[in-house]
Order: structure tokens, then C-alpha cells, then sequence
């Protein structure tokens, strides 16, 4: 198993202090709601077949509490038949799939926010 982080900006999320505490209702619930709409795009990405999922490690104050960031740890299987990662090509087919990084699901992403590492 290999792992990306992935970290985008939300403008239409504003932060509140629970969204910090990894056990708190909101943390949770936010989580949950950060992985329906995640999970199904990198499902869909050159990575779909080996992609296991993400998890939010952080939710982050930006903009004086306006926007949210959300940094999240993401895995595959990284096997010898299996499709290959490329930070590129993913960072590129997730701009596709959130319109050129301006919305996930009902959320609106600041569109220089998405970030990509493996």
C-alpha cells in the first residue's frame, strides 16, 4: 500500500473550531461528507482500480475562518500489474472532474488550491 496527500481549499465551508478536533462531531460528520464526494473521483481516476481510499487528517482555518482547507491522506495498491501513480496525471483528471477545481459536490474549491503529492 502506497500513500498521496491530497489538500484542497473550501470557500463556501467556513471554518469553526470543532472542525479541528479529529473526534468531534463536526470533524467527523465533515469527514464523511469529504469522502462521498471525494472517494467516487479518484475511483474514477487512472488510479480507480487500485485506489483504497482517503482520510482527513486536518481541517484547516484559511481566509480568517472564511474558507477551509482539508489536508487528507489517500492510498493504493501499488502492484506490479496495477496502474501506476502520477501526481500529474491525477492533479490533471481531478481538475477535470471538479471543473477546473471550482466545485466538488455542492462545495465551491479555490480553484489554485488543489494539491497533490506522492
Amino acid at each position: 500500500v502506497r500513500n498521496f496527500t491530497l489538500n484542497v481549499t473550501i470557500t463556501n465551508l467556513p471554518f469553526t473550531a470543532d472542525m479541528a478536533t479529529p473526534n468531534s462531531r463536526k470533524f467527523k460528520s465533515t469527514e464523511k461528507v469529504m469522502s462521498y464526494y471525494v472517494d467516487p473521483l479518484l475511483q474514477r481516476s487512472s488510479i480507480g482500480p487500485a485506489y483504497i481510499g482517503c482520510r482527513v487528517l486536518a481541517f484547516r482555518s484559511k481566509k480568517n475562518r472564511d474558507d477551509t482547507g482539508v489536508d487528507a491522506m489517500c492510498s493504493w495498491r501499488d502492484e506490479p500489474s496495477g496502474p501506476k501513480f502520477n501526481r500529474e496525471t491525477i492533479y490533471h483528471e481531478l481538475s477535470n472532474m471538479t471543473n477546473g477545481i471550482t466545485k466538488l459536490g455542492h462545495f465551491s474549491l479555490n480553484s489554485q488550491s488543489l494539491y497533490i503529492d506522492g
